[in-house]
């Protein structure tokens, strides 16, 4: 369920509980910004994707993507569990982390997930 600020939340098997929300951000003069932010106990961590470009067929906000073929949606909960587990398998992180360098780690890991099963009619 979505909080009136946006805030989505996510729990682990173990009980401990994020708060996450995902952000197109602008600056003057600058490059578009794509955030996704996690909180945990109060304490935001926020990774930081610079210089995104969105547009073109299929582009939207929330999608990152690199040169090297590794991409992600922002807006999947399940996108957002990988980066979680990334940066708990790193160590405890608050504050500004940059997306670019997890994204390969996250990426891998959402194509290691199995998808739909053979035989399952297809989604709406």
């Amino acid at each position: 369920m979505r909080s009136k600020r946006g805030l989505r939340r996510l729990v682990l098997p173990d009980g401990t509980e994020y708060l996450w929300k995902v952000r197109h951000r602008h600056t003057d003069g600058g490059p578009c910004t794509e955030v996704l932010t996690l909180h945990r106990a109060g304490f935001p961590t926020h990774i930081v994707f610079p210089g995104v470009a969105v547009g073109g067929y299929g582009a939207h906000s929330g999608l990152v993507s690199d040169r090297h073929g590794h991409s992600a949606n922002l807006h999947e909960p399940g996108v957002v569990r990988a980066f979680v587990d990334e940066l708990r398998r790193r160590g405890p992180v608050t504050g500004d982390v940059d997306g670019w360098a997890l994204l390969p780690a996250v990426s891998r890991a959402a194509a290691a997930t199995p998808g739909v099963p053979p035989g399952c009619p297809p989604g709406p």
